[in-house]
């Protein structure tokens, strides 16, 4: 079984207002299912009518959290952030596949950061912690594989084999990353206490829905990751 995520008491101090949402998918054995081919660019169009209300507050703590760790959030945003600003600029983001379409546009249309994890890749349960700079991360630059380390002080995800994601959600590493639709899937949503419960928990939904439509037949479990 994928274990439950756990959270570092740490970040308690760089992000008190922190909470998230975890949702496991067991598509071993589910079919193929309906796409909205219109979700993303929807979602895009929302974004850029203004949607939605709390959009600039949330993203500012999630800027004040990267900079409490030593990050600089112009340079290295939160993925939501990122995803925002880019269909701010060019009003649409382009496909990538089903899946990665679907949380980008719950992460468009709640202004929260969304990550999806290939589970059946990790050693051991997702951590979030902080970084002592040692630990390994599989990237790629310029095309090619390449083995980065975190900062000092930096907030990360990570498995017993190392990073999952720096800077807290800004990248994602190759090791675990979706590649295609199948198998034991993790996503988890990150939210700061200036969006609105209520809408922690709608897109939690609108993404547990939209994996469960996507692979009928799955098995979609959604729950809060609890605080140290």
């Amino acid at each position: 079984m994928f274990k439950l995520p756990t959270i570092d008491d740490r970040i308690a101090t760089i992000a008190p207002g922190f909470r998230a949402m975890s949702i496991i998918v067991d598509a071993t054995s589910a079919a193929e299912g309906k796409q909205d081919h219109d979700i993303l660019s929807d979602a895009c169009a929302f974004v850029t009518t203004g949607g939605p209300s709390w959009a600039d507050a949330h993203l500012a703590s999630w800027a004040d959290a990267y900079q409490r760790f030593g990050a600089k959030p112009n340079r290295t945003p939160c993925s939501a952030q990122a995803l925002r600003k880019r269909v701010l600029k060019d009003g649409r983001m382009p496909p990538i596949n089903p899946v990665v379409d679907l949380y980008n546009a719950v992460s468009l249309r709640y202004a929260i950061p969304v990550g999806g994890e290939n589970a059946d890749a990790y050693v051991g349960h997702p951590f979030l912690t902080i970084a002592d700079g040692t630990e390994d991360f599989d990237t790629v630059m310029n095309g090619e594989a390449v083995l980065e380390h975190p900062e000092l002080g930096e907030v990360i995800w990570r498995d017993d084999a190392g990073v999952t994601c720096r800077r807290w959600n800004w990248r994602q590493g190759t090791r675990t990353r979706l590649e295609h639709i199948g198998g034991r899937m993790w996503f988890v949503l990150e939210a700061m206490d200036t969006m609105p419960e209520n809408a922690l928990l709608e897109a939690t939904s609108m993404l547990a829905d939209g994996l469960a439509t996507l692979m009928p037949g799955s098995i979609v479990g959604s729950t809060r990751i609890p605080l140290p």
